[in-house]
């Protein structure tokens, strides 16, 4: 796999990651939205902690396009799944979140899941029949000829 798209896996997670550590900041201190409130998540999006969470979740969303380009659906999403270790960590020593030892066994069995994942290949080749012409191969005969 290239440089580029290694980073843009990277930034897949990364974004992720501080995007919803952000939102979470935000949300902390916005307080609980209720049904009865939620004229509150209007004031929400123009915070501080809120917008740049949605501008990291902007950034994630589309190098996730861009991985989806290049990656099939079932390789691009369990390597992606790297940013809840990243999330957790910042949970943990940002935000200063309790994470009890169930969750860490969680993220450790997503950490395997994701090695595992990421030894197979990023894209699945369809085999070609044996006789069959690939569509990248320009026909020889023209109209007409049988």
């Amino acid at each position: 796999m290239s440089l580029r798209k290694l980073i843009t896996l990277g930034g897949v997670s990364f974004f992720a990651a501080i995007g919803d550590v952000c939102l979470s900041r935000g949300m902390k201190d916005i307080g609980a939205v209720t049904f009865g409130n939620l004229g509150v998540l209007i004031h929400a999006v123009f915070s501080p902690w809120v917008a740049i969470g949605i501008l990291f979740l902007i950034a994630f969303f589309t190098s996730y396009l861009s991985a989806l380009s290049f990656a099939d659906l079932t390789y691009v999403l369990p390597a992606t799944s790297v940013s809840y270790i990243v999330m957790a960590l910042l949970a943990k020593f940002y935000l200063h979140e309790q994470i009890s030892w169930i969750r860490w066994s969680g993220i450790l069995l997503i950490a395997l899941g994701v090695g595992f994942i990421a030894k197979g290949p990023s894209i699945t080749v369809a085999a070609t029949p044996q006789g069959a012409i690939p569509d990248s191969v320009p026909s020889t005969s023209t109209r007409g000829e049988a």
